[in-house]
């Protein structure tokens, strides 16, 4: 599989002698539909800045659908689009004439139609002549991303780009990004919806204190680095001197129920019996016993806590 983007040995050392990336190693494939997920003060903002050219990279390099980015910044720009977190366009000019000024900084001739259906689809058309100091932040918001999409880049990042969009404009959103993605766009998302990266993202890589955690497809991850929990639910509280005879299947509470790890073994088997069976002897009989599988937000949770122990 061809990559869209390949990132080798990228490091960030700001002036103030904070490292924040540490020779971070990350492969986005062409076509894919990638998420970048990381606390705040992880190093995404790094990443996509030195991706976008606003920042300079300590070291490392950046192939761009096979062309060096750093050496070859116009021919990656023209075919590149960014959805960054701030707003910033001139107050005085409508979203339509901003469109259109886009398009000639990305080299090409305005395409009046596309102009017009990116207003549609983003739901700007009857805003489309007002001043941009007149727009609502959600509606700034979407402009942003019509004007990285003004050039029909093949790589478009979005740095949390429903930051301030309501709930139903966020769903018609991701429509039209599934619609882009599907016909051959790259798309690479930063979110703090973890529901969301989930549902949208063939791929994902988490990033924590600028190192890369893991960088796999989402199915993978969930498949190997997720795993899964004994939830048995009682009628009274459980207190946590009860859960010290648990200890080997990282007992949580979460009120009445109690939740232990099952671990997998070589053949895929995991622990469930030993882990109810030694529940039972030491908490009794439960009200109620299920399974319950970690999603992305469980797991990114885990190896991002993790990395502070």
């Amino acid at each position: 599989m061809s990559q869209a983007l390949e990132v080798k040995q990228l490091t960030k050392t700001y002036s103030n002698g904070k490292e924040a990336l540490q020779g971070v190693d990350l492969s986005v494939p062409e076509g894919s539909f990638f998420a970048l997920l990381g606390p705040n003060g992880a190093g995404k903002s790094s990443l996509i800045n030195i991706l976008a050219d606003t920042v300079k990279p300590s070291s490392g390099e950046v192939t761009f659908l096979g062309h060096d980015l750093f050496t070859e910044r116009r021919w990656c720009k023209q075919r590149l689009g960014v959805v960054p977190q701030e707003i910033a366009f001139d107050p005085f000019f409508n979203p339509r004439d901003i469109l259109k000024i886009m398009s000639g900084m990305f080299g090409v001739k305005p395409d009046l139609k596309w102009i017009d259906e990116l207003l549609e689809r983003l739901e700007l058309s009857e805003h489309a002549h007002k001043n941009a100091r007149m727009l609502s932040g959600g509606m700034r918001r979407r402009l942003l991303v019509a004007q990285a999409l003004v050039h029909r880049p093949k790589v478009v990042i979005l740095d949390e780009p429903t930051a301030g969009v309501d709930v139903e404009l966020r769903k018609r959103l991701w429509g039209f990004m599934r619609e882009l993605n599907a016909n051959g766009t790259t798309i690479l998302l930063t979110t703090h919806y973890l529901e969301e990266a989930e549902e949208l993202c063939d791929h994902v890589a988490i990033i924590d204190q600028g190192k890369l955690l893991t960088s796999q497809s989402m199915k993978g991850l969930l498949d190997t680095v997720g795993s899964s929990a004994l939830a048995l639910e009682y009628t009274k509280p459980i207190s946590e001197q009860s859960l010290l005879s648990l200890a080997e299947f990282s007992p949580r509470l979460d009120g009445n129920k109690v939740l232990l790890c099952l671990k997998k073994d070589d053949s895929g088997q995991n622990n469930f019996n030993a882990a109810y069976q030694t529940a039972i002897s030491v908490l009794g009989e439960a009200k109620s016993v299920s399974i319950q599988d970690e999603d992305l937000e469980d797991v990114f949770l885990r190896l991002t806590n993790e990395r502070k122990t």
